[in-house]
């Protein structure tokens, strides 16, 4: 028997793990579904310094497959300093921002590319915010695959020079994301290219959970109270509900049913809080995002509906917040714990705050905070408001007369 199987998210059309992402009756998306039975005190008692720990819940079959440049297993910071400012005794950062490519897309990219790998394929590729271009690159690299990114041309220049360091061919494109996706996935289906969140998606989304996995094993196997997660695409937050939901299948956690997600999305590209906010299942698209939160700039969100499901499941809240609290947020999160984040984590900073002063977290509540990506990706948000350096002649008078 097969490891694994792909299921239908709408319908639950069920089919061989193969080449595929769309279900043939109701072209509903494909999840990855897990047949195999295991010890969960490998989990548990196994060594380890990547996601890759937790091979029994990920879609590779064989594990010669594995393409791992080392990301994973993060810090849990206990954020003691950034508590006491907001009023919580139990709050923790998820900091993905250290992974190798400097963000949680090392996470889907690198089981994306390790299953085309398993498949054969020659060549990968991804559309692109930013982060999963260099995540994508970076893997592809490792593993001796060619590597295309399609993505808009007014991403971030670090974002950019990164991902051509690993070998990459950019492809910039004169537009947003969408557009971007939707030659991408043309492309891809055309040539057999394995582009890794479009026609890799069901294996590509397994990656994210493992976030999940880590906030639950670093905890001890305890449920947190309060999940606060940026949001894009969508994929990650519910991945990660699905990573929580596996766990306990396999009786490593408890009841997972009373957890609080949150949806954190930043103001000017904002589908799903809109969406949220007005009660509806629709995902009514944002034609030109306009955010400083680029890697969040997904005006038409392909796991929207599915967010606001699980909203529905997990006592879940929406909401947004603008590019001044997202700056705001930056700076409070790097003078207070010592980690320096792009606009995104600065988004999901802003909506805890928001959420404290809203009194929608108890003092006491264990609440994780999902910090997704480095600030050196995306400096320039904070050129015009970080004071500019003081410069000196080299006295140690002058010098010491210029001392705050």
């Amino acid at each position: 028997m097969q490891k694994i199987f792909l299921e239908c998210r709408e319908c639950n059309a069920t089919y061989r793990p193969d080449f595929k992402y769309v279900c043939d009756s109701c072209f509903g998306p494909l999840d990855v579904k897990y047949t195999n039975k295991f010890s969960t005190k490998l989990f548990k008692t196994r060594s380890a310094n990547t996601y890759w720990k937790y091979f029994e819940l990920l879609p590779i079959l064989d594990k010669s497959n594995i393409i791992s440049i080392g990301s994973g297993l993060t810090p849990l910071i206990k954020a003691t300093k950034l508590g006491e400012k907001l009023g919580l005794y139990n709050l923790y950062i998820k900091n993905d921002s250290v992974n190798t490519t400097f963000s949680f897309k090392d996470r889907p990219a690198g089981v994306a590319v390790s299953k085309a790998k398993e498949f054969n394929l020659s060549t990968v590729g991804c559309a692109s915010t930013g982060n999963l271009a260099s995540a994508t690159a970076a893997h592809a690299a490792k593993g001796g695959l060619k590597c295309l990114i399609f993505a808009p041309k007014n991403i971030e220049q670090p974002k950019i020079t990164q991902a051509i360091s690993y070998g990459a061919e950019y492809i910039a494109i004169d537009g947003t994301y969408d557009d971007s996706n939707r030659i991408a996935a043309q492309i891809g289906d055309k040539h057999k290219i394995g582009i890794v969140n479009i026609n890799m998606r069901p294996y590509y989304t397994e990656g994210s959970k493992t976030l999940a996995f880590e906030v639950a094993d670093q905890l001890g196997w305890k449920v947190p109270d309060q999940l606060i997660i940026p949001v894009g695409s969508g994929a990650m937050l519910n991945s990660i509900c699905k990573g929580f939901e596996e766990l306990e299948n396999v009786s490593l956690l408890g009841d997972t049913s009373n957890i609080h997600v949150t949806a954190a999305q930043p103001r000017g590209c904002a589908p799903i809080v809109n969406a949220f906010k007005e009660h509806r299942t629709e995902i009514i698209p944002i034609e030109h995002p306009d955010t400083i939160a680029k890697s969040l700039a997904i005006g038409d969100p392909g796991d929207g509906r599915y967010v606001i499901k699980r909203l529905s499941q997990y006592n879940g809240y929406a909401d947004d917040c603008n590019n001044e609290e997202i700056i705001d947020s930056i700076i409070l999160l790097a003078k207070t714990e010592g980690i320096f984040t792009e606009p995104a984590g600065g988004v999901s900073i802003s909506i805890l705050r928001k959420m404290v002063e809203n009194k929608m977290i108890d003092k006491y509540d264990q609440t994780i905070c999902f910090i997704t990506g480095n600030g050196l990706k995306s400096p320039e948000s904070l050129f015009d408001i970080i004071p500019k350096p003081k410069i000196a002649q080299p006295s140690i008078e002058k010098i010491l007369s210029i001392m705050r």
